[in-house]
């Protein structure tokens, strides 16, 4: 799956991402709405990670869903 299928189906990747990423909220995923880089930079304030780091992370869970 990419990320445009991703933005498309965002209620279903939703949960797929909170069951992945727990520490993100209800309301985080509001925010995210299907952006990758906004995804990304909420990664990096609730687990601490640097940037290439969550963008990998990303990319390793879309490539597994």
């Amino acid at each position: 799956m990419n990320w445009d299928q991703i933005e498309g189906q965002w209620r279903q990747a939703k949960g797929k991402l909170r069951q992945k990423w727990g520490k993100l909220t209800d309301d985080d995923l509001d925010v995210i709405g299907g952006k990758k880089d906004i995804l990304v930079g909420r990664l990096q304030e609730r687990y601490g990670m640097k940037k290439d780091e969550a963008e990998r992370d990303v990319d390793s869970f879309i490539n597994t869903i």
